[in-house]
């Protein structure tokens, strides 16, 4: 019995989130080591499904690295990476829009479907517009190019949202369309910031191979719960937020100062970490706030 009125409790401590939150748009971005885990991957599923049958609107970018990188090996093409940024040249590029359109989205969109979630693919090209992503090395002045890696400067938000006012999850791929009609890939962390700010989502979450910032890399526990706005550029030259958060915290930043309410990163291996973030009093990862 007691058992049985744990499970109500962690019901009704949901309640006013679940209250709170309906009919609100949530993003969620997830890629990294976890796509290449099916029960992990099922489990962020089985969260947002939950999401969108207790009336909230989850949008869902998902990367795709890794399948990305196997299918390259496959053709005979080399990986290289700059910065943390895929260089994807002509021949790369028909690959990252084959393996992220045409396999990883498909099978999300299937798994989710599976937990009688209405879900439907949506090619990012269609919707992202990109220029060109460059930058100039500070040591030598050389300007670096990624090839057809891509910078969001707009999006047409009107598909995504005839998706919601339908009932149905948009499971969105992380590409984009240059103004000569080429397709560019582009970081899922900063596609999701960007859909999210266009979406004027009421949150944004990244889940992440880590259980949220932490303040020493090193060390699992040293997890930093809350993070305003004016505490980041501090972080940044510590060296706290570095390599792969650095992309997600600017999202977050740049979502926050567009009108997203909050902005989260957790835990994707932790299981059904999404809820307990949303839907407890505790939360489990960090949170950026204004």
């Amino acid at each position: 019995m007691q058992h049985v009125i744990e499970k109500a409790s962690v019901l009704i401590e949901a309640l006013p989130y679940i209250q709170r939150f309906r009919g609100e748009t949530v993003v969620v971005k997830f890629g990294g080591s976890i796509m290449d885990d099916q029960e992990g991957v099922n489990n962020i599923l089985k969260d947002i499904a939950f999401m969108a049958c207790v009336g909230l609107r989850p949008v869902i970018v998902h990367g795709g690295g890794k399948a990305i990188s196997r299918k390259m090996q496959q053709e005979g093409l080399k990986a290289t990476f700059v910065k943390g940024l895929r260089v994807t040249d002509r021949s790369a590029i028909g690959v990252v829009e084959t393996v992220l359109n045409h396999e990883v989205n498909p099978k999300l969109v299937h798994v989710l479907q599976s937990f009688e979630c209405k879900a439907r693919g949506l090619r990012g090209d269609d919707i992202l517009q990109v220029v060109k992503h460059q930058e100039t090395d500070s040591k030598t002045g050389e300007t670096l190019d990624w090839g057809y890696v891509g910078d969001v400067t707009g999006i047409d938000a009107a598909p995504v949202e005839a998706f919601l006012q339908a009932g149905i999850t948009p499971v969105i791929t992380p590409l984009g369309r240059g103004a000569e009609r080429a397709i560019y890939n582009v970081n899922a962390d900063d596609a999701a910031a960007a859909i999210a700010r266009a979406c004027k989502a009421r949150k944004l979450v990244f889940l992440s191979d880590v259980p949220g910032l932490l303040a020493d890399p090193s060390d699992l526990k040293s997890r930093i719960s809350t993070v305003r706005i004016d505490e980041v550029n501090a972080l940044i030259k510590r060296g706290v937020i570095d390599g792969g958060m650095l992309p997600k915290i600017t999202g977050a930043v740049n979502a926050l100062k567009a009108g997203v309410r909050k902005t989260h990163i957790i835990d994707a291996g932790m299981p059904h970490s999404l809820l307990l973030e949303l839907f407890t009093d505790k939360g489990v990862g960090t949170e950026i706030v204004h």
